[in-house]
């Protein structure tokens, strides 16, 4: 990954994790062990699933960028909709608490997007690549004294 892709990546799964962890802590005092497990393993899930996320759609900037937008949109439809299927899943699990599961979840997952979305605001970003060379075609840079 290249250094800025890395360094949104941090900057998204750094504040999540902080989030989980304020969150496991609180529900292990709420909801004993088990609520503390259940908001681990939520925070792990959003990690993982935000960050697999983020790499499709980064490769997919790179590759495709005229469906950039579109795939952006659908990866976060998809996600939602995975994450709302683990809620389904571990609706009556015994292994952890699953309310303290489903809010850390939804607490994680309002985290790494509001992260994500500050990184990218912060990020110096060029939209366009610059080229090295002029082409021979006329779409290189006007010559000072040429008026269009």
């Amino acid at each position: 990954m290249p250094s800025n892709d890395v360094r949104i990546l941090a900057q998204a799964a750094v504040p999540t994790a902080a989030v989980g962890a304020i969150a496991a802590v609180v529900s292990g005092v709420v909801a004993g062990g088990k609520g503390a497990v259940g908001a681990i393993v939520a925070t792990l899930i959003v990690i993982l699933f935000m960050g697999i996320g983020l790499y499709v759609l980064q490769r997919t900037a790179r590759s495709l960028p005229h469906l950039f937008q579109a795939m952006g949109l659908m990866l976060y439809a998809a996600q939602i909709l995975l994450l709302f299927i683990f809620v389904a899943a571990f609706k009556h699990t015994t292994l952890f608490n699953p309310r303290a599961f489903a809010l850390t979840l939804v607490a994680g997952t309002l985290t790494w997007i509001a992260a994500q979305t500050r990184a990218h605001m912060k990020s110096k970003i060029l939209y366009v690549e610059p080229d090295s060379t002029p082409s021979s075609k006329g779409d290189g840079p006007e010559k000072p004294g040429r008026q269009p």
